[in-house]
Formats: C-alpha cells, sequence, structure tokens
C-alpha cells in the first residue's frame, strides 16, 4: 500500500469536516497565542535552542574548532598559534555549555507549560465527555423501560450510568500509589 492509499482510504464525513477545520483552526490560533505571550527570551531561547539542535551547529561547531585546531597545531602557515594548549578553547566551549544548558532548560519548561495546559484540557474534555456518556446510558435506559426493555440487575448497567467525580478518581489513584 502507498502512504498516499492510505490516506485516501480513509474519507472525512461530510458532517465532519466542518469540525475538524474548526478544531484545526483553534489549534492553530491557541498556538498563536501562545508565541504571542512569549517574552523575548523566550523566543530568543526557542530560536537558539532550535539551532543548536539543528545540523547547522553541528557544521557550524565542526568548522570553528576545526580552523582553530589547525591554526594551534601550526598547520596554517603564517598564521601564529593564539591556542596552542587549547585552554581558550576549552574555556569558550565551557561558557558555551553553561548558556545553551540554559537555554535548553528555559524552552523546555515553556514546552513543559504547553504540555500542561493540553493535558488539562484533554482532561476537561474528557470528562465532559464522561458525564455525557453517563447521562445518554441513564437516557437509554429510561427509553428502555419505556419500550419495555429492562436492563435487568447488571450491576455494570447501574456503574456506568452514574456520574463519576473527578476528586474521587483523584482519590483513588492517590490510594493506588501509596499501597
Amino acid at each position: 500500500m502507498k502512504p498516499t492509499d492510505r490516506h485516501a482510504a480513509a474519507p472525512t464525513p461530510t458532517g465532519m469536516k466542518a469540525a475538524l477545520r474548526r478544531n484545526i483552526r483553534t489549534m492553530d490560533e491557541w498556538r498563536a497565542q501562545g508565541e504571542a505571550r512569549a517574552t523575548f527570551g523566550e523566543r530568543l531561547a526557542g530560536a537558539i535552542t532550535r539551532f543548536a539542535g539543528s545540523m547547522w551547529s553541528v557544521y557550524a561547531h565542526t568548522a570553528v574548532f576545526g580552523a582553530w585546531a589547525l591554526v594551534n597545531f601550526g598547520l596554517v602557515p603564517g598564521v601564529p598559534r593564539f591556542d596552542p594548549t587549547f585552554v581558550l578553547l576549552a574555556t569558550i566551549a565551557s561558557v558555551e555549555g553553561i548558556y545553551l544548558t540554559t537555554f535548553v532548560l528555559i524552552s523546555q519548561n515553556r514546552m513543559q507549560a504547553a504540555a500542561d495546559r493540553r493535558s488539562d484540557l484533554d482532561l476537561h474534555v474528557d470528562l465532559l465527555a464522561e458525564h455525557e456518556l453517563s447521562r445518554l446510558i441513564a437516557l437509554t435506559g429510561e427509553v428502555a423501560r419505556k419500550l419495555g426493555v429492562e436492563p435487568g440487575n447488571d450491576p455494570e448497567f447501574a456503574e456506568i450510568s452514574k456520574d463519576i467525580r473527578p476528586e474521587a478518581v483523584l482519590d483513588e489513584l492517590e490510594k493506588h500509589r501509596e499501597e
């Protein structure tokens, strides 16, 4: 199967296209707002981190360190050795590492904050869906009873038709982790 065949095999239902477009537009706007709220320092840290994590950074470092080594090994005629013990290069590389680590941490903190917001949204949507499903199950049970179809004494039906309180789930998770 070709990669294009895989995408063509799953057409989007007509009614879903508008909802999908709206959701994609909403997510794009949400990301753009997050970028707009970023401070200059956060944007700078992101740009530096993106460059440092690219092949261009590898090429630049290879060129600079390679030239430094060639000059300081005395392999470039007419250019005096200025760091024959490479102490200056080691110091510069160490300071660069300190700053780069800080920029990466700033970027990671920002990405974690965005991930936390997405996680909160996911939880909120999940809780809304849980509530709606519980209401639909209860309504389906009422319709079944009016039609003379009894769900019987199925304890699972009674359980899934109840709303779940998020704090009860969190308490249960905490209790399980403590055990």
